[in-house]
């Protein structure tokens, strides 16, 4: 796959990763060196990205195929066994207030309010980034994010109180209201009815559109969603980068005109055939292994 050149504010350089403890230790002691690790224990294999400074990028794939795993790293939640990782040229380490994360399950505070849960998030970035914000500042950063995505009625509520859309739109305000560079979704609307999935994949592209870009990296597995909100799709396969492309549509993107674009229709094809070839791809390897195993007839 050819790529092109891109100064990057996130940096991903023959980035490999394996769960298997084993080996994970072995690199650790030096035992073993990253590049004898054997290719079928790696997760991720070799990863070679730049995302560009405002830049929304969609990583897309199958279930299984690592991209939540590099999200993950790159939110320095979990560590390669080689490769590097940088932001803005400097190296990550561990989960920073450089960047902001929106995950599938809400990842709000049960014990606060709605607005003390995108208060946290104010404060915690005002602390690591010595902003010096004062508590009043900080209410009314968060009383503005609120009203971005329409949770200001709601702010003196508790997350239980709330249903899962209403959640997740408290995470997004938050991660937003934070004011990092960088900001990091996996599968944030998977688990949401498909109504309140495109409410809240139209208020991304409204926040996108109207606010101060920032640099995003998205996961989904939905070709739609990806193709709605993304500046560029990197389509991922048994942990490996297989394909990329701009979308290069005008924004504001309204689904009922744009999905029935001959742009949007071939970017679709596109991206179904490659679902399928991962597929295809995945049965020839499962039949592989039980043939080796000595578990099929022939």
């Amino acid at each position: 796959m050819e790529r092109r050149v891109r100064v990057g504010s996130l940096s991903l350089r023959d980035l490999c990763f394996t769960y298997d403890e084993d080996l994970v230790k072995g690199v650790q002691h030096h035992r073993i060196a990253p590049d004898e690790v054997p290719g079928e224990k790696l997760v991720l294999k070799h990863l070679d990205l730049e995302v560009a400074d405002g830049e929304f990028l969609c990583l897309v794939g199958h279930s299984g195929c690592g991209k939540s795993t590099t999200l993950r790293i790159l939110a320095g939640l979990q560590k390669p066994i080689a490769g590097t990782i940088e932001t803005n040229g400097n190296p990550i380490e561990g989960p920073g207030l450089d960047r902001s994360v929106v995950f599938q399950n809400y990842s709000l505070f049960p014990w606060m309010t709605v607005k003390k849960n995108v208060e946290f998030g104010i404060k915690q970035a005002s602390i690591e980034l010595s902003r010096g914000l004062s508590k009043g500042q900080m209410s009314d950063i968060a009383d503005e994010y609120l009203t971005k995505v329409s949770m200001r009625k709601a702010a003196d509520l508790y997350p239980y109180q709330l249903s899962g859309g209403m959640r997740q739109r408290v995470a997004i305000a938050r991660a937003l209201a934070m004011d990092t560079e960088v900001l990091l979704f996996d599968e944030p609307f998977g688990a949401l009815d498909i109504k309140t999935r495109r409410e809240l994949q139209m208020l991304m592209e409204d926040l996108w559109v109207s606010g101060r870009k920032k640099t995003a990296v998205f996961v989904t597995h939905d070709i739609e969603e990806a193709l709605l909100l993304a500046d560029r799709i990197v389509f991922m396969s048994a942990g490996e980068f297989r394909d990329e492309f701009e979308v290069s549509a005008p924004r504001p993107r309204v689904p009922e005109v744009y999905f029935e674009t001959p742009e949007y229709k071939r970017m679709h094809a596109h991206l179904l055939d490659l679902f399928y070839k991962a597929e295809e791809t995945k049965l020839d390897q499962a039949d592989r292994e039980q043939v080796f195993d000595g578990g099929a007839t022939l």
